[in-house]
This record gives C-alpha cells, sequence and structure tokens, in this order.
C-alpha cells in the first residue's frame, strides 16, 4: 500500500519497524534512518526476510536539508518520527518542502528549555493545509492513546465531559539501582519540571512532585502517583469542548525519587551549560550517557504497565463515570518485538496513526492532535496489534487536589 520512512533508532522506533514488518500489506517498503546507521542496520538484520522490504540510511534530523535529500530519494508516503522533539520541526519542514505526511509521539521541544508546547507545531496547520498534507501529531500512548480514549469516551458514553485524569502506571522492575525507562534527558526535564493541570478555563501550577496521591491499579497493584504536565492537557483542553478539569498522574518510586533528588541536588539534572577540562558539556547530557541505555532494559525488565483514563461527566442527564485503560506486560513485549513496554505502548500508536494516513482513514489536510479523528479505526487497531483495551463503569475516583 505505501512507503514509511522512520526516523529514529532507539527503543520506540524498534518497537515501529516490527509492527511495520507485521504489516507488510500496509508497509510495503520501510527506511530506517539515524544518526547512527549502524542502529538501523542491526534493526533491518533482525527482520529482513520478510515482505517488507527494509533500506537504512544515515540522517542528521537537526538538518532539514539532510531530511528533505533522504524523502526525495526514498520517497515515502508518510515519515514517522520517532526521534527526539527537538528534530519536530525540522522534520516537520522537511514533509511541507516535500509534500509527504506526517506523524509523531511526542510535542516540539526547544533544546535549551523544557518546556511543553504544541504552540510551534501548531503554527503549521495552515501551511500543511495549503500542501495537501497531514501532520499527525502526539501519535503515542500518552499522548496518543489518551485522547483516542477520551474521543472515544466523548463519542460513545457521554454528552458533556466535564473531568479527566489520566493515570500512567509503571509496575516494572528492571533490576538497576537506577534507570529511566524512555530518553533520560527526556525523562528527567520532564519530572523536573514545575506540575500544571487545566481546572475551569486556567493552568493551576504545582511544584515538582507535590501533589501526591495513591492508586489500585489493575494487574499492577497499589502505587503512589504524582501531579506532572504533560502535552496532552493542552490539546485536551482546546479539543474536548466544556472540560472543566484534566489532570495528568505518573507513578514513581521513592527509589527512583531519592536517586533523582541527590542528582537533582548536586546539579547533574541541570540543562545549563558547565565548562569541564576546556570543554561545555550540560550535565544532564552526560548523566544520559552514562545512565543504562532504555532499549537495553528490555530483557532485564519485569512486571506491567497500565495507562488510561478516569472521565465523569453526563449522559442523557445523569452523571456517568468511565474509566478506560491498557496492561501491557514488559516480558510479552521483549518477546513479541524484543523491547519493554514503555517502548512498546509507544511505538505501537505510532505505527497505527501512520497504518490510518495511509490507508487513507485519518487523512485531511492540516495539523491534527489524534483526538480530532474518528476514534473507532484506531481503538479498534489497538485490540487488533497489541494493545487491547479494557472498561470499568465504577472506578475507584481520585481525591481533588
Amino acid at each position: 500500500m505505501g512507503k514509511a520512512l522512520i526516523i529514529g533508532a532507539g527503543g520506540v522506533a524498534s518497537v515501529v519497524v516490527h509492527k511495520c514488518c507485521q504489516n507488510p500489506d500496509v508497509f510495503e517498503e520501510i527506511c530506517i534512518a539515524s544518526r547512527t546507521k549502524e542502529k538501523c542496520d542491526a534493526l533491518k538484520a533482525k527482520l529482513t526476510g520478510g515482505r517488507t522490504k527494509i533500506q537504512t540510511a544515515r540522517l542528521d534530523a537537526d538538518n532539514t536539508d539532510e531530511v528533505i535529500d533522504l524523502i526525495r530519494s526514498f520517497q515515502p508516503d508518510v515519515v514517522i518520527n520517532v526521534a527526539l522533539p527537538y528534530q519536530d520541526l525540522s522534520i516537520m519542514d522537511a514533509c511541507l518542502a516535500t509534500k509527504v505526511h506526517y506523524v509523531d509521539t511526542a510535542n516540539y521541544e526547544p533544546p535549551d528549555t523544557p518546556k511543553f508546547e504544541y504552540k510551534w507545531q501548531w503554527a503549521y496547520k495552515q501551511k500543511f493545509e495549503e500542501a495537501g498534507i497531514t501532520a499527525l501529531l502526539g501519535s503515542g500512548f500518552d499522548p496518543g492513546v489518551t485522547g483516542v480514549f477520551t474521543a472515544y469516551a466523548q463519542k460513545h458514553h457521554f454528552d458533556e465531559i466535564h473531568t479527566i485524569d489520566i493515570l500512567d502506571a509503571n509496575g516494572g522492575d528492571h533490576g538497576y539501582p537506577f534507570a529511566t525507562n524512555f530518553n533520560p534527558e527526556i525523562n528527567i526535564r520532564e519530572i523536573t519540571a514545575n506540575g500544571r493541570y487545566f481546572e475551569n478555563g486556567e493552568w493551576i501550577e504545582t511544584a515538582p512532585l507535590s501533589v501526591k496521591q495513591s492508586y489500585d491499579f489493575d494487574e499492577v497493584g497499589p502505587k503512589n502517583i504524582y501531579l506532572l504536565y504533560h502535552e496532552e492537557l493542552e490539546s485536551l483542553a482546546v479539543n474536548i469542548k466544556g472540560v472543566k478539569r484534566i489532570r495528568f498522574w505518573m507513578t514513581f518510586s521513592d527509589n527512583y525519587l531519592t536517586h533523582l533528588k541527590v542528582l537533582e541536588n548536586v546539579g547533574m539534572t541541570s540543562i545549563e551549560p558547565i565548562e569541564f577540562e576546556g570543554k561545555e558539556i550540560i550535565p544532564l547530557q552526560f548523566l544520559k550517557a552514562i545512565l543504562p541505555d532504555p532499549a537495553s532494559l528490555g530483557p532485564r525488565t519485569k512486571g506491567k504497565t497500565n495507562i488510561g483514563c478516569i472521565i465523569r461527566g453526563v449522559k442523557d442527564g445523569k452523571e456517568k463515570t468511565y474509566y478506560v485503560y491498557n496492561v501491557c506486560d514488559h516480558q510479552e513485549a521483549y518477546a513479541e518485538v524484543g523491547s519493554q513496554a514503555i517502548s512498546y505502548t509507544t511505538g505501537v500508536p505510532a505505527m497505527i496513526g501512520a497504518m490510518l494516513i495511509l490507508q487513507g482513514v485519518w487523512k485531511k489536510p492540516g495539523v491534527y492532535n489524534v483526538e480530532e479523528f474518528d476514534p473507532d479505526p484506531f481503538m479498534d487497531a489497538l485490540n487488533k496489534h497489541g494493545l487491547p483495551w479494557k472498561e470499568d463503569l465504577a472506578p475507584v475516583l481520585l481525591d481533588e487536589v
């Protein structure tokens, strides 16, 4: 049916590649491109022999001209960006120049400012409309599936949605004293930033990790959850009309937070450059270099993730609560694609988003977040491609802040 250029060669990219190759009728040909071509070649070696044709290329995704040249050479129908969020705009510029559809899993973030905002990418809306191509933003799990869950609830379960609580629990254990389950630089920037939630038309800010509750997750068990800011809050606040409050919660162990606090106290989480032995380095990037590579955690990680949305509102004049979530097993994910569940839950939705564009199901000119499309085809694909979802009409509710 089509060709996909996959930019990135980390844990999430590995899942995307595996899943594309599992669907050769849709993804007839792929090209894996990264700054480190050896990683691309290693992925190709694992999967060569199937019906999907695989190419590899070296690519500096910060360089728009390089991306343009590769697109013109390979001629893909869609670009799946699973590189770093710093590179979103350079890749979007290349897609505009070549009139190729675009998919990513995380919003643009300036390298020198740890800030989640869609404004930079939303500013491309008219350009993509005029070019006649689709940009699908945040087609991972959170953001991504959480937005689709919300759109599904809005379509099938509510006349009005009033509150949304997004809960992300990782019950996995990789055995290391301290490691991050996805890119350490992005992960730590996210966690150490101020928390923020949307309520009654305003954004309310909290100190980092200062708001804590506990929740008993299906198949994971009781966990401490902390209020964070996450980018889908911004898009849902715009696209879910009438919503009064949206919050995002993530689990962290006491051990993880103790290590993080020590690293923060000694300056290792800073993104301010310092001089060391005559060279300028960024402490957080140095820390990333010495921590375990998240892509290496797959064979070590046991346990499950549970990610979903508790949604409250009104249906037929009556108050209603609806909880929709997915449970993913780390070891099952590794057995299937060689990656742990954090990468799996992000990579599968990225493939689905690209698939729906190639099939013409989610294709219209402009820049869109996932909740702006019909959720039903995506929800069906989740069940088919490894992320089945569950429903609960009487969940335990979270406390007020």
